[in-house]
């Protein structure tokens, strides 16, 4: 069964940086695309990273440069580091993959951007 936990969401400051975790389960992170979605409060759910099978990587316009999204197959995880935080980066992040013709996401982890 595809299990996918987040961590690593917090308060932080503007100017901040956070690094969240993805850990994965059911599958292997490094056969199989995992993605970043984040839904600000009274927004839609909206995708913010993509890593590919072959290590390539995609973001949203809007964090390009400022989000990095990687991988570490031996741990199976899949990590979302965010630097230079903004008041509107505040959201739950959820981790999400594509297994076995199912849409798997994870419960989400709070991050809110605030001085």
């Amino acid at each position: 069964q595809v299990q996918l936990v987040e961590s690593g969401g917090g308060l932080v400051q503007p100017g901040g940086s956070l690094r969240l975790s993805c850990a994965a389960s059911g599958f292997t992170v490094s056969t199989n695309f995992v993605r970043w979605y984040r839904q600000p409060p009274g927004k839609e759910r909206a995708f913010v990273a993509i890593i590919n099978i072959d290590g390539s990587t995609n973001y949203e316009p809007s964090v390009k440069g400022r989000f990095t999204i990687t991988r570490d197959n031996v741990k199976n995880t899949v990590y979302l580091q965010m630097n230079s935080l903004k008041p509107e980066d505040t959201a739950v992040y959820y981790c999400n993959t594509y297994v076995r013709y199912t849409d798997s996401w994870g419960q989400g982890t709070q991050v809110t951007v605030s001085s």
